[in-house]
């Protein structure tokens, strides 16, 4: 343990809001599969997207379904998890976009503001990204300051990833 950390401070940290589910890996199989077939993408496409990742490190080859949000002409994707973390502003990665693959290029925000912001968009537009990201919405549908805080400080980091003609 790190000597300017105790205990108290491990029981205060924030855990991974976000929820990963039984059956994941089997779900997430059969998502890229749609993905990829003619016609059905467009339908599933609408608010998925299959990132092609190379890890760091290991070179190991991430294929990865996420929801996104369209923004501007970018796409707004938002996860705690690792593999995110194989992701540099600046570089550029392979998207399967309504069953096309292409290169995309990608700006990572990891700082409070940024994420809070990126996520209370997100959020606002699918509430199914809110829900699995525990963010509570008000009546009017705005998403909860305070879990959008817990979120970042569990971790959270928001991409915008910039699809190439």
């Amino acid at each position: 343990m790190d000597e300017n950390r105790t205990a108290t401070d491990d029981a205060r940290a924030p855990e991974v809001r976000a929820r990963t589910l039984p059956g994941q890996r089997l779900a997430n199989r059969l998502v890229r599969g749609l993905l990829r077939t003619p016609l059905v993408c467009r339908v599933v496409g609408r608010r998925l997207i299959t990132l092609y990742v190379v890890g760091r490190k290991t070179g190991r080859r991430y294929t990865v379904p996420v929801a996104y949000v369209p923004d501007e002409g970018a796409l707004l994707i938002g996860t705690p998890f690792a593999w995110a973390r194989n992701l540099r502003s600046g570089e550029k990665v392979d998207v399967r976009l309504k069953g096309l693959r292409r290169s995309a290029d990608v700006e990572v925000v990891t700082d409070e503001p940024g994420v809070v912001a990126a996520y209370a968009l997100m959020a606002s537009r699918n509430h199914q990204f809110a829900a699995f990201n525990r963010i509570g919405l008000d009546a009017a549908g705005q998403p909860d300051p305070v879990d959008l805080h817990l979120a970042w400080a569990a971790g959270a980091r928001a991409i915008k990833l910039t699809p190439r003609p």
